[in-house]
């Protein structure tokens, strides 16, 4: 799954604020899934598509501001839209940690009649740094929750790390979201029955 945050004037102008590539599969609510800026496995031609069709969205709607889009993309690289929200979602704080740009200031201006280069702000921003989200559970501390993931929020926060290389932004925002992280001992796997034919990929 991919979460992708636009920002466009009433000049019809639109930038692409940041693309996420999500960690969870499709299915899990992207307030649960951890996800990574810039991505780091989607195919260039998927991006490229989503930079299309995100920014056809964006005029065809005449937004003017933040809007934000979700999108699906299988093993076989078609890619699915599943919404376009015209708003401001709750990745824009993460995407501008990660891009070095105030996206909900910039929506602030854009809405009072200030053109996108009135603010400097004219092409997507790749950061060279990889920025990483990890939604934080309730899960130590309500031990009769069902921790299973799925469509149904169950975070109640969450965290950012930022590093030179996924493996270590990562590692850093499971610490950050309070996970201990062992250096040693045994893995245990547990799936339920539909996703055990998947365990050998899995592992």
């Amino acid at each position: 799954e991919i979460d992708v945050d636009t920002l466009t004037d009433s000049y019809g102008n639109v930038v692409i604020g940041g693309i996420m590539e999500h960690i969870e599969q499709a299915g899990v609510h992207s307030g649960d899934s951890a996800c990574m800026l810039p991505t780091q496995t989607i195919p260039s031609s998927c991006l490229q598509t989503i930079r299309s069709w995100t920014t056809k969205l964006a005029k065809k709607l005449n937004v003017c501001g933040l809007m934000n889009c979700q999108y699906a993309i299988t093993t076989s690289g078609d890619v699915f839209l599943l919404e376009a929200n015209p708003r401001a979602s709750r990745t824009v704080p993460f995407v501008s940690k990660a891009i070095g740009h105030p996206l909900a200031k910039y929506a602030a201006l854009v809405m009072s009649g200030k053109s996108l280069k009135d603010i400097n702000f004219e092409k997507e921003v790749i950061p060279k740094h990889i920025s990483v989200k990890e939604a934080v559970f309730p899960f130590e501390k309500f031990q009769g929750c069902d921790v299973i993931l799925g469509p149904e929020m169950r975070s109640t926060g969450e965290v950012m790390s930022i590093s030179s290389e996924f493996s270590s932004a990562f590692a850093m925002a499971q610490i950050a979201a309070g996970q201990k992280l062992p250096l040693t001992g045994t893995v245990f796997l547990s799936l339920n029955d539909m996703t055990k034919s998947h365990l050998e990929k899995i592992a």
